[in-house]
């Protein structure tokens, strides 16, 4: 192939790529399988390889950067990037309308409405259609330079549709979506790790990590919704106008925008999206409330921090007040100590509440948190238990610090403090340095008899911890030396109910494969994961000698997991167990391989189950439309393209119904899998 050739062919492929990115990122209708996607990218990739000149700045192909950074560099705004003042009160709002009135006492007001997204302001800025730099807000005037991270964002354009501006500044906001948020911290759950506060601190840290491969895996996301400097274009005249504008250039942009004519239409439409927020693939915590017409909104002006003619209304979280009876150590499977708040039980978000994690020792002295304490109580997120503030006038006489141990409280061995890098709220964990501490060894074994492992029933808490205190199990392997007389000698444990339990073990050396991946605790690998490596490797041993090139080739297996599971499998200790366990029995072969399965009819398309089927249960329909290359997922989300619902379905039924979202029934799915 000539360069002249090779430059027609790549530029045709950049566009095809690109129009598919938006179709799937920012439209959420796909246009392409992605087995087809990805053979179009790896084309594009070796036009790259042969002819290095077509790898520019726009290219599809850098989407993730190059070499880790050492530092930011620092980047100054054409136009100062102000904030919002915030108001929690109707009154403020109607206070606020007034105010802009008698600034503009000639004039009718119409007002837009939008979702004010819980993620960190960043700010775009594109040349001649390219995106040059983009950067976080910083102090206003200079924020750091974060190009590179945002590049892994794939609904963000690195070259704008249309009839682009020769300079435009646009401003949005980068969110980690709730679906992702989610299966993040329950894979770093499944694998003994620490798990993240909220979506919005995440998504802050996760921008701010030198290395954009890492953040690629991520997988943010981003609204655009404002505007800085633009050159060679008129500006639209009201926000609803630029909003479109922004959209016919390539970006996503708010799913819904009210506008108001007057202010009892603008606190109607604050209500109204607070009824809708919930069904929103990002996080929110308000309203932004916006003057429509551009320039009535330079006749205001602005303050030398926000502007005059906007304002954010803030939605109160539900919080509950109630006594820290003690504060206990939880020590992981991966032997980090998480300091838990014991709390008089209250109920807050649909729910009682009894125990709250307090993340780390650095939590503790930053809130002042103490035995005793009356504290708030809400749920981060919704989700999460957490202790927002200590009620001081309400502090009894003499409370004492929290002094966080300098042993483990399992096994009295030295704990060790390591960095915990890359996330914004940097800081310390604190780990028990004995891979042999009971509280490690108990951790591993119950996760291995896990429902979402190797389902072993009656392997929880209680029996768990008579057979790491009476020795008979240390390690998985053990589970399958067991004999019945040791197991029903145990404290009450009948002979019957250690027959039960041993065959249960029995029976999970049927197991499939990727149940015992996700059972083993690979670091990183939670059920996606393991799923996703039954799916490519017929057996595990021909998973243990892969290369990590070979690892990251694979569909939701990033650089990070890839690393995990080569220097698991490297260790020798490691290897040992996986011996024993196949002379125990164990099934290591992988009922999911299916290299055929990229090219089934369910390629691309993802899957949400919900309710009670009628002949199927979850396992089985999710094993249809796994061979035939679905995705199962465990949440609803725009990206949702099928949810099967049975009887008794839930929340996740309405949301698809909000959503929009494909909803069928039990035969609907048998006629699909039969094409």
């Amino acid at each position: 192939m000539t360069k002249a050739e090779a430059q027609k062919r790549h530029t045709a492929l950049a566009a095809q790529i690109r129009d598919h990115d938006r179709a799937y990122y920012v439209e959420a209708r796909p246009t392409i399988s992605d087995p087809e996607y990805d053979r179009l990218y790896r084309e594009l990739l070796d036009l790259e390889a042969q002819f290095s000149e077509l790898c520019a700045a726009d290219s599809p192909s850098q989407r993730v950067g190059g070499q880790p950074l050492s530092a930011f560099a620092s980047v100054r705004h054409a136009a100062p990037m102000l904030s919002l003042d915030n108001t929690y009160s109707e009154g403020e709002v109607r206070e606020f309308v007034a105010r802009v009135q008698k600034l503009l006492p000639a004039e009718s007001l119409e007002w837009t409405v939008e979702p004010k997204l819980d993620g960190l302001a960043v700010t775009l800025r594109y040349e001649k259609g390219v995106l040059a730099v983009g950067a976080t807000r910083g102090d206003g005037a200079m924020g750091d330079d974060i190009t590179a991270n945002l590049k892994t964002i794939r609904s963000l354009p690195l070259r704008l549709s249309g009839n682009a501006p020769s300079v435009l500044e646009v401003r949005g906001e980068v969110y980690f979506p709730k679906a992702e948020f989610e299966k993040l911290n329950a894979e770093r759950a499944a694998a003994g790790e620490e798990t993240f506060v909220n979506p919005r601190n995440t998504a802050a840290g996760s921008m701010k990590l030198l290395d954009s491969k890492l953040v690629a895996q991520r997988h943010l996301d981003i609204v655009l919704y404002g505007l800085g400097e633009v050159v060679g274009a008129v500006v639209p005249e009201t926000q609803s106008a630029m909003l479109d504008w922004l959209r016919g250039l390539g970006f996503k942009t708010p799913e819904k925008v009210w506008s108001c004519a007057n202010e009892e239409a603008l606190l109607a439409a604050i209500h109204e999206l607070d009824s809708l927020r919930k069904s929103f693939a990002y996080e929110t915590d308000g309203a932004v409330i916006k003057l429509n017409a551009m320039a009535l909104r330079e006749r205001c002006g602005a303050t030398a921090k926000a502007p005059r003619w906007a304002m954010a209304y803030k939605y109160a979280a539900e919080q509950a007040q109630t006594r820290l009876r003690a504060i206990t150590i939880q020590v992981g499977r991966t032997g980090a100590l998480t300091p838990v708040a014991e709390l008089e039980p209250v109920f807050v978000a649909g729910s009682t509440v009894s125990r709250a994690t307090l993340h780390n020792e650095e939590e503790l002295h930053r809130k002042d948190i103490r035995v005793g304490d009356t504290v708030i109580i809400e749920k981060a997120g919704e989700v999460i238990p957490a202790v927002v503030r200590v009620v001081l006038e309400l502090r009894p006489a003499g409370a004492q610090e929290f002094v966080f141990p300098k042993t483990c409280p399992e096994c009295g061995s030295k704990v060790d403090k390591s960095l915990r890098t890359g996330e914004e709220a940097a800081g310390v964990v604190v780990r028990c340095a004995n891979p042999d501490c009971p509280a490690q060894v108990r951790g591993r074994l119950e996760h291995w008899c896990s429902r979402g492992a190797m389902d072993i029933e009656g392997g929880g808490e209680v029996l768990v911890a008579q057979l790491v205190k009476s020795g008979l199990v240390l390690d998985v392997a053990e589970f399958y030396q067991l004999k019945l007389a040791e197991l029903a000698a145990l404290e009450r444990m009948g002979e019957k109910s250690a027959q039960n339990f041993l065959d249960g073990v029995a029976t999970s050396k049927q197991r499939d494969l990727w149940r015992l991946l996700h059972g083993l605790g690979i670091p990183e690998v939670g059920v996606g994961g393991a799923k996703a490596l039954a799916r490519c490797f017929a057996s595990l041993e021909e998973l243990m000698d892969a290369q990590a090139s070979r690892l990251t080739a694979i569909r939701d297996i990033g650089e990070v997991t890839a690393a995990g599971i080569v220097n698991w499998f490297g260790d020798s200790d490691n290897r040992r167990l996986v011996e024993r366990l196949g002379k125990a029995g164990l099934n290591f072969r992988s009922e999911l391989f299916n290299p055929e399965a990229a090219l089934g009819r369910f390629a691309g398309k993802t899957f949400v189950l919900t309710g009670t089927l009628p002949t199927l249960t979850r396992e089985q329909a999710a094993a249809k439309i796994e061979a035939l290359g679905g995705r199962v997922a465990g949440s609803v989300s725009k990206k949702t393209d099928y949810v099967v619902a049975g009887a008794d379905a839930g929340s996740k039924l309405d949301k698809a119904r909000t959503l929009g979202v494909a909803v069928i029934d039990e035969a609907q799915l048998e006629h699909l899998c039969q094409g």
